[in-house]
């Protein structure tokens, strides 16, 4: 395999939402169940960017569709949230192996984010959970949003790669089933408990990718 970078999906599979975003929402919303507006939050989050897919409105950058589901969820619960709160989505813990196992794989290949985030949010997401790209690539360059092809494509022609040397790296498998049809390298890392104890999704690969790994240093230590 001749493999010059890997592009990584952020949300889940390099970082933990969920408990992060919780924790701003207790601490800025307290007497609620954090948890749960974090879940109806996130919930929010793919019909937003599908009507932008599909056609039904023009780009608009993950930060202001976030604001928007905000206050829709905020309504939702009851309560009125401060727009600050939205600066949660920059403050997400990474999982335990993400740093260590993306400065092993920057020893040897171009790391770079390709998530949904704008720049903005992914650079300032990078400095809080010292996520070491070497860029970010992904939405905002492509003004469009996973899982289009063009997304994917958009992130291997800035960094003039052809797809079959670029690997997208994620905890989805609809990710990297729209990764491989645009002709990129795949590897699937699960994240068990992205959604939670009960999570029931991607708990498993579904399809034939490259490589399956139990984390960034097990990948890491595959791709030596």
């Amino acid at each position: 395999m001749t493999l010059h970078a890997l592009i990584f999906d952020v949300f889940g599979t390099c970082v933990d939402w969920r408990s992060s975003v919780a924790r701003d929402v207790a601490a800025t919303l307290p007497g609620i169940d954090a948890l749960a507006f974090a879940d109806a939050w996130r919930a929010e989050y793919d019909p937003a960017m599908a009507r932008i897919r599909e056609g039904g409105r023009g780009y608009v950058a993950l930060d202001d569709l976030h604001l928007e589901n905000l206050h829709r969820v905020a309504r939702r619960f009851g309560v009125t949230a401060p727009d600050s709160l939205n600066t949660a989505w920059e403050r997400l813990d990474p999982w335990p192996d993400t740093v260590p196992g993306l400065e092993k794989l920057r020893e040897t290949r171009i790391i770079a984010s390709c998530s949904n985030g704008s720049i903005a949010l992914m650079t300032r997401l990078a400095r809080y959970a010292r996520l070491p790209w070497d860029c970010i690539l992904g939405a905002e360059i492509a003004q469009d949003y996973k899982p289009k092809p063009q997304v994917y494509l958009a992130s291997c022609a800035a960094l003039r790669l052809p797809p079959d040397q670029v690997m997208m790296v994620a905890a989805h498998n609809g990710d990297l089933h729209a990764a491989r049809a645009a002709g990129l390298r795949t590897a699937f890392v699960p994240r068990l408990t992205e959604h939670g104890p009960d999570q029931a999704t991607d708990l498993a690969p579904d399809g034939d990718w490259d490589i399956v790994a139990a984390d960034f240093n097990d990948l890491a230590a595959r791709l030596a």
